[in-house]
């Protein structure tokens, strides 16, 4: 085969292009794949990515995401690839400058493309920690290029970890559909009866709605140009869910949908669980969100169960020093464990109660006197009784927040139950 039909495998990724208040990564990207499918015949879609990161990142935006792709094309054609993605970060770039607000964080996006594969420890540092511009820039493969509207952008960090994301078995899907333009800003068509009833139709889609409020979840709460996001564990059964949508008359129509690969619910961004013992009472600090310490026989933690974190924040109100319990969390910059699911996998006896006669507690009788009955006199001695305290749920003892208030990386104990940290890789 000449090297004018040769084919060549090319990698992008693209980071940091949104605002708080206004736009989305998701649609950039797909304006700028579909600008090279357009204009380029060769070029082929293999398939797109969406990889959520690190979520303590100091400059994240919504869902803290950045998008990839994996393409081919003729190898001929490579260098009009260049002349597009440059025109692309300028278009963006004046974009920015025209219709983002001034107030908050402006933007600094990344556009990466290469012919080579990155190092997976690009991805895995991006979605356990924080990671530096320079380490990054200095670890680049030689074919690599990458476009922005900054001499040093921090949106090279999402784009090469997206890049990087080497997706084994541990992983989802996720079809995201967008707007039409003169609808951004205005509120999201999308009934819970067709979001109930697709639920029911396509099982192996998951967290369309929060069965505790009845809230639906599919909708971003942003101004952003999506219109909806379904998850599920097959792309197949995605695209008839997306299909089964938009043939009603109570869903907006899209423009315009996308299949990605995801890391959503890998639980990617935790080391596995890990056991200890509580060592202090629990504190309730303003706002509902409660704190207890405790040691691993190595080191004394402190948990934080929030209170949108629901059956974690009661469980961890309910603990007393000597309760054995085991947790998976993810470690704040500030060394603090934020909880994500949460067991007791022994309690110390807990104090009960008065013994009973007669149905009813025993009281008592004065100063130095014991306990007596009041309905028939009998007496016993001043005591209170000890329980063993049993907690039990559905899943062998262990809680997680409502679908509302779940991590997009956090596992649903749906999927499985967590696994000691020393058992991870």
């Amino acid at each position: 085969m000449s090297d004018t039909h040769a084919k060549s495998i090319i990698r992008l990724g693209l980071d940091d292009t949104d605002h708080v208040d206004h736009a989305c990564t998701t649609e950039h990207f797909n304006r700028l794949l579909s600008r090279l499918g357009d204009s380029i015949d060769s070029f082929e879609i293999i398939e797109r990515r969406l990889v959520r990161l690190w979520p303590f990142a100091p400059k994240r935006t919504r869902g803290n995401a950045a998008l990839g792709a994996i393409c081919e094309l003729k190898i001929s054609n490579l260098r009009e690839v260049e002349s597009i993605c440059q025109q692309f970060i300028d278009d963006l770039h004046n974009e920015i400058k025209a219709t983002y607000p001034e107030t908050g964080e402006r933007p600094s996006p990344c556009l990466i493309t290469t012919t080579e594969s990155f190092p997976e420890s690009f991805y895995w540092k991006a979605v356990r920690g924080e990671v530096s511009l320079g380490s990054v820039l200095d670890r680049l493969p030689d074919s690599s290029k990458f476009y922005s509207i900054k001499e040093n952008p921090i949106g090279i960090i999402g784009a090469s970890a997206a890049i990087a994301w080497n997706p084994t078995e541990n992983y989802t899907w996720e079809l995201i559909a967008w707007r039409f333009e003169d609808k951004i800003r205005t509120v999201r068509e999308v009934s819970i009866e067709s979001i109930e009833s697709m639920s029911e139709k396509f099982p192996t889609t998951f967290a369309n709605r929060d069965p505790t409020t009845g809230r639906g979840l599919i909708m971003p709460r942003t101004n952003c140009p999506v219109l909806y996001g379904i998850r599920g564990e097959s792309p197949e059964e995605l695209q008839k869910a997306h299909e089964f949508l938009q043939l009603r008359k109570d869903v907006e129509e899209s423009n315009s949908w996308a299949i990605h690969r995801t890391n959503q619910v890998s639980d990617d961004h935790v080391l596995g669980s890990i056991t200890g013992i509580v060592s202090s009472f629990p504190v309730e600090v303003q706002g509902g969100h409660s704190s207890v310490v405790v040691w691993t026989g190595s080191n004394s933690l402190t948990l934080i169960a929030y209170a949108e974190s629901g059956h974690v924040n009661t469980l961890l109100r309910r603990f007393l020093p000597g309760d054995i319990i085991e947790w998976v969390g993810l470690i704040s910059p500030t060394n603090e464990i934020h909880l994500e699911r949460l067991r007791v996998n022994s309690a110390t006896p807990r104090i009960g109660k008065r013994p009973e006669c007669c149905g009813k507690a025993m009281r008592s009788a004065g100063s130095g006197q014991g306990l007596r009955c009041r309905l028939c006199g009998e007496v016993a001695e001043k005591v209170w009784e000890i329980e063993n305290v049993s907690f039990t749920t559905p899943h062998e003892g262990w809680v997680e927040p409502s679908p509302a208030n779940r991590r997009h990386l956090a596992k649903p104990l749906q999927r499985g139950l967590p696994k000691p940290q020393n058992n991870q890789v």
